[in-house]
């Protein structure tokens, strides 16, 4: 009769209790969801603001403001205790630095030659390559040919073919395939959000005289200073907080899958907001990436979920 008292006290054993939170998981998965995609048409088209101010202030001018408007973000939301560090947690951190100065302007520099959905798409190849590296199945190698084929057709030779602009966005995705392989080693040696913090600061500081020269060389206008800004909001901040908010609610496989969003959103955007128009062998192209990715993480959400079972 105590069992049976505290088992309804607590809620055990109630089928209307099991529902309930089954039913309050499915609504935090799809809250989650949501986010995701918000956070990821966010991102594009702060992407694309930021190259309405290309004209202005170029690449180099937008990536300035955006690193420092990350900065201002990160830094308030990790508050890094930059005095504490170590040799050894300082050395991941300036290498992150690096990385994150780096993957913005070859990509926005690579947005300004080849447009937002192929610079976005072939900047998409870097974390594929890390997910599909460490693995030995079949499923998972067919999926990397099949993107390794799609990314040589987008860089296939053209009369118009923008060779510079290809290899920046490949080095985009080189950035960020560093950038996750960074942060794993920052997440075991530096405590919650303080690594990517304080690699946002350093790298912020780095781009002061750069932004410094690029804004006075350009005698920089109200207006694309603001675009700047709300391109830092748009694709630094919203994503960074939506992504946090987000990964408390779905697996962090599943969020991986939804990764795979940002090449399409990036052809729509650059279509709808700038005007830059694919032909049908690049929109098939990208297809074959987003879906490789798409099937490679399926694969891998399944498989976890047997080696559970």
């Amino acid at each position: 009769m105590a069992t049976q008292t505290s088992r309804a006290a607590t809620g055990l054993g109630d089928p209307r209790t099991g529902s309930a939170q089954a039913g309050s998981a499915q609504a935090g998965q799809l809250v989650g969801t949501a986010t995701m995609l918000g956070s990821a048409l966010s991102n594009q088209v702060g992407a694309a603001v930021a190259a309405t101010a290309f004209p202005a202030i170029g690449p180099a001018g937008v990536v300035a403001v955006r690193q420092w408007v990350a900065a201002v973000v990160l830094v308030a939301a990790g508050r890094p205790q930059l005095r504490s560090f170590t040799r050894a947690q300082w050395w991941p951190i300036l290498g992150l630095a690096v990385v994150f100065a780096t993957m913005n302007l070859s990509l926005y520099t690579a947005i300004d030659r080849i447009g937002l959905g192929l610079a976005v798409t072939l900047e998409f190849l870097g974390p594929l390559a890390v997910a599909l590296a460490g693995s030995r199945r079949a499923i998972d190698l067919g999926c990397g040919l099949v993107a390794g084929a799609a990314a040589v057709v987008l860089a296939r030779p053209q009369p118009s073919t923008d060779y510079l602009g290809i290899g920046l966005g490949l080095l985009a995705a080189a950035c960020w395939a560093s950038y996750i392989l960074l942060n794993r080693t920052l997440g075991q040696r530096v405590p919650g959000a303080q690594g990517s913090a304080a690699a946002a600061l350093v790298s912020a500081l780095l781009y002061v005289p750069v932004g410094a020269v690029v804004l006075v060389h350009h005698h920089a206008s109200g207006g694309a200073l603001a675009r700047a800004g709300v391109a830092g909001v748009l694709a630094s901040a919203v994503p960074f907080l939506a992504d946090l908010f987000a990964l408390r609610r779905v697996p962090t496989r599943f969020f991986g899958l939804f990764m795979s969003v940002n090449p399409v959103f990036a052809a729509l955007v650059g279509l709808v907001v700038l005007g830059q128009s694919l032909g049908w062998v690049e929109c098939v192209a990208i297809a074959a990436i987003v879906a490789a990715n798409a099937t490679a993480s399926v694969a891998s959400l399944l498989s976890g979920r047997h080696r559970t079972a």
